[in-house]
């Protein structure tokens, strides 16, 4: 059940990328309300995750997790249901919020009710749902738009969510509950300045790109700058007088833990990226049906799976060294790709793709896996619902960071095109560019662990 929970929340991250140009003709939608119909999920998502993962600490983990799934089913159907872009903008905003309250609960509690190996099957298991809900989001998604179940287009992408969430509701109770020790009131004005720092700062990395980087967009960032830092002195007065922070800062005084949250910042911030680029590719530049387009990238989903699954072996017997050879073959997959796609160009054959996106997936599989269950296991029980929300901030900014970089060089290279007769070779060029970030992300997150595993702080 919770493994149902964790995987409605990314799916709806991924399933939207399809149906843009349906929802587009269907509401009539500008190309503003499209890219605020994307972000309005991610942003809520992403801004009060801190916040869900304290909220179960204080009231029970099981109990947010239905009333999050309860919320999420609800703004599922107000999304199929949306009559304008206003009121879909709307409803998204209502699911990321939900999703913030119901997934932090879902690290929470395999963190607190599995124990040593179990823990990390849980946490394999976990790992391998979260990318095949990314994967489904446009597989199922291509083939929901193309059969077009009952005539609902585009609206049947977020009512298959409604019969789903009423079982994991109904289902909820077999969940053990869980709750933090201490109980004391929540902390209302870290909220407000945790909440506004990271909208000021998610808003503009999502948005910024697109219109060119306004002015509006840096002095964003540097209020985001400044009420973060002002985040981090108010927690820590709180702490010294003795009361529960939202986040306890000695937590990423940790440098083990300090150290996890940017290597799960850098590989989300790759995933991300590279999904919304594979569709632009297939889809834009390929003019594949949306079907075809997640048909041709499931096979990344079979490497994912089978190094999932095999993650929590290897790394029990090889420690870090598991996960260093896991960065490894990412980063050397994505060279190829790379390489693969610029020099095919315009005559590129997107099966020819599919074997190099086995290994894309094997590598995402065996570093995403055991790196959730490594930087938990850092942390006390007490702390479990505090660090999952950490650790999910950390993952929604670095998903936002790389659509951001990744959105500049594609979008740089697609405006130096010279018509639509180019259109195939000018994505296939940007598509290249793009993941330079991506191959860049991935040696880095080599070298931190290279480095870290020599010096054993992380075994």
């Amino acid at each position: 059940m919770l493994l149902l929970g964790g995987f409605v929340t990314i799916f709806d991250l991924f399933v939207v990328n399809v149906a843009i140009p349906s929802v587009q003709l269907g509401l009539g939608a500008s190309f503003a309300q499209i890219g605020f119909i994307v972000a309005g999920y991610e942003l809520a998502f992403g801004v009060l995750l801190i916040t869900g993962g304290r909220l179960g600490d204080l009231f029970g983990r099981r109990r947010l997790f239905a009333v999050g799934m309860a919320a999420f089913t609800v703004a599922s159907a107000l999304c199929g249901l949306a009559p304008n872009p206003g009121f879909l903008i709307g409803a998204r905003v209502l699911q990321g919020l939900a999703s913030a309250l119901l997934f932090p609960q879902v690290y929470a509690s395999i963190r607190v009710n599995f124990n040593g190996d179990d823990c990390r099957r849980a946490f394999g298991l976990l790992g391998m749902t979260l990318g095949l809900a990314a994967i489904a989001g446009q597989l199922l998604g291509g083939g929901l738009l193309h059969a077009d179940a009952f005539g609902l287009g585009w609206r049947c992408i977020f009512l298959i969510n409604v019969p789903v969430g009423l079982f994991a509701i109904g289902a909820a109770r077999h969940i053990p509950e869980s709750r933090a020790l201490q109980r004391p009131a929540l902390d209302w004005t870290g909220v407000a300045l945790a909440s506004a720092g990271l909208t000021m700062l998610l808003v503009p990395l999502i948005e910024g790109p697109g219109q060119d980087w306004p002015a509006w967009s840096y002095w964003s960032l540097g209020m985001a700058v400044a009420l973060l830092a002002l985040f981090h002195r108010q927690q820590e007065q709180r702490r010294r007088a003795g009361g529960l922070p939202l986040v306890d800062m000695r937590l990423l005084a940790q440098p083990r833990f300090a150290l996890g949250a940017v290597l799960i910042l850098l590989v989300y911030s790759t995933s991300s990226s590279f999904f919304l680029s594979f569709a632009l590719l297939v889809q834009t530049g390929l003019g594949l049906d949306p079907f075809i387009a997640g048909s041709i990238f499931a096979p990344c989903s079979v490497g994912f799976v089978l190094a999932s699954l095999a993650a929590p072996r290897l790394v029990a017997r090889w420690r870090t060294r598991a996960i260093v050879a896991g960065a490894l073959v990412y980063a050397v997959s994505i060279a190829l790709l790379i390489a693969q796609v610029r020099m095919a160009g315009a005559e590129l054959v997107p099966a020819r793709l599919i074997p190099v996106l086995v290994v894309v997936g094997a590598g995402q599989g065996f570093i995403m896996t055991p790196l959730l269950n490594l930087v938990l296991g850092f942390v006390d029980e007490t702390q479990a619902g505090m660090a999952s929300g950490v650790i999910s901030t950390f993952q929604q900014v670095g998903a936002a960071l790389g659509v951001a970089v990744v959105g500049i060089l594609f979008s740089a290279t697609l405006a130096q095109g010279n018509g639509s007769a180019a259109q195939a070779g000018q994505y296939a060029s940007a598509f290249a560019t793009g993941m330079l970030y991506n191959l860049g992300a991935a040696l880095l997150v080599c070298v931190l662990l290279l480095i870290e595993s020599t010096a054993s702080p992380l075994e």
